[in-house]
C-alpha cells in the first residue's frame, strides 16, 4: 500500500492524519496510518488502559465527494486489566472499518441518530488519524478478561444462617 503523506494538527486529538479527498482520489486510493510510540501512550492515557502499541490503520478509498467509501482495518497490540483478576494481559485488537463520507448537504435537517448518514467530509479533508482513534476505541472489550480466567461467584455457606457471624460479636454478658 502507498503511504500518502498526512498533516498531523495539533488540537485534533491524540491522533491525527488530515488527508485531503483530491489527493487521496487522485492517487491509489489507499492509505496507511501508523502511530508513534508517543501518539500510542497519548492514546492509552485517554482510553484509560496501560498500553498500546503496534497501532496500524490500513484503508482503501473510493468513490465521489458525494458518497466517499472508506473500507479498512485497524490493528493494535493492547494491555488492558482484567475486570476479574485485576491483572494486567496484552492481546491483539482488530477492528474493521466501512464508513461513508460525503461533502454534500444531505446532512442537512437529519437526525443524528439516523444510523445510515453519512459522515462529514469537512473542508474536502478527513482525518484518517480520528477514525483509526475511534476504530481501535470500538474494537477495545468494554469487560477484558485475561484467557482463562473464569468468574467464580461467591457460595455462602447454607448451613450458617446470613447473620451468624455477628453472634460473636455480641459481648457475653448482654
Amino acid at each position: 500500500m502507498t503511504r500518502q503523506n498526512t498533516t498531523r494538527h495539533e488540537g485534533s486529538g491524540p491522533l491525527s492524519r488530515i488527508v485531503s479527498v483530491d489527493r487521496l482520489r487522485r492517487s491509489d486510493g489507499r492509505l496507511v496510518v501508523t502511530a508513534s510510540p508517543e501518539e500510542c501512550a497519548a492514546l492509552a492515557a485517554d482510553f484509560k488502559i496501560p498500553t498500546i502499541r503496534d497501532l496500524l490503520g490500513t484503508f482503501e478509498t473510493s468513490g465521489p465527494p458525494s458518497a466517499f467509501r472508506v473500507r479498512g482495518t485497524v490493528t493494535a497490540q493492547v494491555t488492558q486489566v482484567c475486570t476479574v483478576s485485576l491483572e494486567a494481559f496484552e492481546g491483539p485488537v482488530s477492528e474493521p472499518v466501512d464508513l461513508l463520507f460525503t461533502d454534500t448537504d444531505r446532512l442537512a435537517g437529519t437526525d443524528a441518530e439516523d444510523a445510515d448518514v453519512p459522515d462529514p467530509i469537512v473542508g474536502g479533508k478527513i482525518d484518517f488519524g480520528t477514525v483509526t482513534a475511534e476504530f481501535l476505541a470500538l474494537g477495545l472489550d468494554p469487560y477484558p478478561r485475561k484467557p482463562g480466567v473464569a468468574f467464580e461467584p461467591h457460595i455462602e455457606d447454607l448451613e450458617e444462617p446470613p447473620l451468624a457471624a455477628l453472634r460473636g460479636l455480641k459481648p457475653a454478658n448482654d
